[in-house]
């Protein structure tokens, strides 16, 4: 391991930012924590450990004040909603990668998303952003990092929760058959792993995709997650439901920024799965074994004690800094009967009246 380094993550508030963090510190790192609002902070347990900065990637001089003296800069970083997404990405982004060269910065790590094997003019509009700002950072010239993953699993993850609330709050799933892409689920503990890897690695500029050791249907996804939930959902395939009419149904029922779920649904049109697995090599451990599929399910599904030191929660399952909108919404009785409450019950009502 290299020695301790002055690390900036953007995005601190969010889920990976706030889960990559605490990572870094137990490595012996110096973190910057960039927030749009710097009292943000404050809501995390790790907050007296990190500078946190005020840092909107749109603001040059914010941009330029938050990188000053840091060697690897944490680009986590999305626009989802908004017809304008795509510009708001490309122009923070490039603000970002003058800044990091002006600033001497020594290395850039971006998340990113898995990039099917299809034509540029075929990639969702999700992926095709992230993929430019890969370009636009790498462009920089600073050695850059994009980890790519498909679906993070974890309590507070979008992507999971995604999948949580619609199996928690619909009696059956309709299946469109374009749905039999295959996904490669990569547990939040993973990425953060992997994300932190970087820091000590000093390779040239390149993509690594990141997954889990399992690839599957989408649907293999969804009965797998509600077997391990101990719920009973029917899944009934159903042929030509265009994109559009899923993404806007899907956002109905999910808790996560309707924007943020049609985005996500336009990708399940490809595999999401890895091409290469170097990542395993380059940024893990050695002998570092990934969390299956099932194992991140019930890990997310635990809650914690009420008394447990939020330092030792588990980066998989729920932390008190996740947003509203994430967690469950099923009760269970000691029998396994499962009971609606809060925003479920009065969706769960209107379809079965």
């Amino acid at each position: 391991m290299t020695q301790s380094q002055r690390v900036l993550v953007t995005g601190a508030s969010g889920y990976v930012g706030g889960r990559l963090i605490p990572e870094l510190l137990r490595r012996g790192h110096s973190v910057a924590g960039g927030f749009i609002d710097a009292s943000d902070a404050e809501r995390f347990w790790w907050s007296d450990r990190v500078d946190a900065v005020q840092l909107d990637v749109s603001d040059k001089e914010q941009v330029l004040a938050g990188l000053d003296g840091v060697h690897t800069a944490y680009y986590l970083i999305h626009g989802l909603g908004g017809d304008d997404f795509m510009q708001k990405d490309r122009e923070s982004a490039q603000i970002f990668a003058d800044g990091a060269q002006q600033a001497g910065v020594s290395r850039i790590v971006y998340l990113s998303g898995i990039v099917p094997p299809v034509d540029h003019e075929d990639l969702s509009d999700h992926i095709s952003s992230r993929l430019e700002v890969e370009q636009i950072l790498t462009g920089s010239g600073i050695p850059t990092y994009a980890l790519r993953a498909a679906i993070l699993l974890g309590s507070g993850s979008t992507s999971f929760e995604i999948v949580r609330q619609l199996s928690e709050r619909l009696p059956v799933h309709t299946i469109p058959t374009w749905m039999k892409s295959q996904v490669q689920p990569i547990a939040i503990v993973d990425a953060v792993n992997a994300l932190a890897g970087c820091i000590d690695h000093g390779g040239a500029s390149r993509s690594y995709d990141i997954g889990g050791s399992e690839r599957m249907p989408y649907s293999d996804l969804l009965a797998l997650f509600t077997e391990t939930a101990g719920l009973t959902r029917p899944q009934v395939e159903v042929p030509l439901l265009p994109t559009a009419v899923v993404g806007k149904l899907a956002g109905q029922f999910a808790d996560v920024p309707g924007s943020t779920v049609q985005s996500l649904v336009e990708s399940l049109h490809e595999d999401m799965v890895c091409s290469e697995t170097d990542f395993r090599r380059d940024l893990l451990p050695e002998g570092y074994e990934l969390v299956e599929v099932r194992e991140a399910f019930d890990r997310a599904l635990t809650e914690p004690a009420d008394d447990a030191d939020p330092s030792d929660l588990d980066p998989v399952g729920p932390w008190p800094s996740d947003p509203d909108w994430a967690g469950g919404r099923v009760e269970r009785d000691e029998d396994g009967t499962t009971h609606k409450k809060g925003l479920l019950r009065s969706v769960v009502d209107r379809i079965t009246d």
